[in-house]
């Protein structure tokens, strides 16, 4: 080959190389495989197990890590309304958890394990769809996973992004906001406080519970938005929502209020966790000026959560009857916020 002839040989091929080397830098990174995805989110979600099994109501659902130290994203639902709640990790390790706090109004529930170093998904993290996003949704169900077995996944896309306020009247919901609406059958026993995630295991959302028409019998299969959440789980995660510690040291006062003083006849106390429905309201009383009913259930006094009519008793003690009460109520499927005051004494 000529001297000039391989000199020029020469620059073309270090200008090709540098060319694909170029190319190789800008070029897209490979996609991770669906596989490596679903290895990732895995260990972030949990089995809760509960209450139920009577009535054709399951004792189980699902729920997601949203700290390294225990803290677990689920549905607010009867399952949780039990002493004896236990939590069930990707690996099968399992844990006693108790119920920090929860919001009915946003139908969410934070539960507590004692454990450290957890993978979880990051709240602050979570991104936002748009309509179309290929998803995939990660839950326990149909409870098919008891130990270490994998959560069930399944695929879908974001159909709509909603308000679920606009369907208020024909489902059974106290929930009203914005909801990704799936086209995925998510709304199976057991998958509700799933976690929804993009292609990429990027939280989404929490997967809502079983939501029926009662105009034409069709299920609806949505997710709430983790944006919607963020707020309420850092307030609970701050201390509000959450039930009185049995041994709060803050003093009682000398003349607490009572269910009693305010007019409410409760239903009768036949186990330690009985809820606190009202079974009537006396004529004349605080009460009965307010509008409550036979049939509210008391969900909050003031900030804190009373999941039971011992609770409530309890923490009526913290309060003077002097003060107003702030209570919040569920009255068939609607949250009602009523505040009020004994008569003096």
């Amino acid at each position: 080959m000529k001297p000039y002839c391989l000199a020029t040989f020469l620059l073309v091929l270090a200008a090709a190389t540098a060319v694909a080397e170029q190319a190789k830098s800008t070029a897209a990174p490979r996609p991770v495989s669906f596989h490596a995805i679903v290895e990732t989110v895995q260990p972030k979600i949990v089995k809760i197990y509960g209450a139920g099994g009577y009535r054709g109501l399951e004792p189980y659902q699902s729920g997601f890590l949203i700290s390294p130290d225990g803290h677990v994203l689920t549905v607010w639902s009867y399952v949780l309304d039990t002493d004896y709640l236990s939590v069930t990790m990707n690996d099968g390790r399992k844990f006693d958890a108790k119920l920090l706090a929860a919001d009915p109004r946003l139908e969410l529930a934070v539960v507590k394990i004692e454990a450290e170093g957890l993978p979880y998904f990051d709240l602050a993290q979570a991104v936002t769809p748009a309509i179309g996003t290929r998803v995939l949704a990660f839950s326990n169900l149909f409870g098919v996973a008891t130990g270490d077995e994998q959560a069930s996944v399944q695929h879908g896309v974001v159909a709509i992004v909603s308000e679920l306020e606009a369907r208020r009247g024909a489902y059974d919901s106290p929930y009203r906001g914005q909801v990704y609406v799936l086209d995925a059958i998510t709304n199976n026993p057991g998958a509700a406080g799933g976690a929804l995630t993009d292609r990429n295991g990027r939280l989404l959302g929490m997967l809502g519970k079983e939501l029926r028409n009662k105009l034409t019998n069709t299920w609806l299969n949505y997710a709430l938005p983790a944006g919607a959440m963020q707020t309420t789980v850092e307030e609970i995660r701050a201390g509000r929502f959450v039930k009185r510690p049995t041994d709060d040291p803050h003093a009682r006062p000398e003349h607490a209020l009572s269910t009693e003083l305010l007019g409410l006849v409760m239903i009768p106390e036949v186990m330690d966790h009985t809820p606190p429905y009202l079974d009537g309201v006396r004529a004349n009383s605080p009460a009965a000026a307010a509008g409550l009913r036979p049939d509210d259930l008391v969900l909050f006094v003031n900030d804190h959560l009373v999941p039971s009519l011992r609770s409530l008793r309890s923490e009526l003690e913290y309060v003077d009857r002097v003060d107003a009460l702030r209570l919040t109520l569920m009255r068939g499927d609607d949250l009602l916020e009523i505040t009020l005051k004994a008569e003096e004494p």
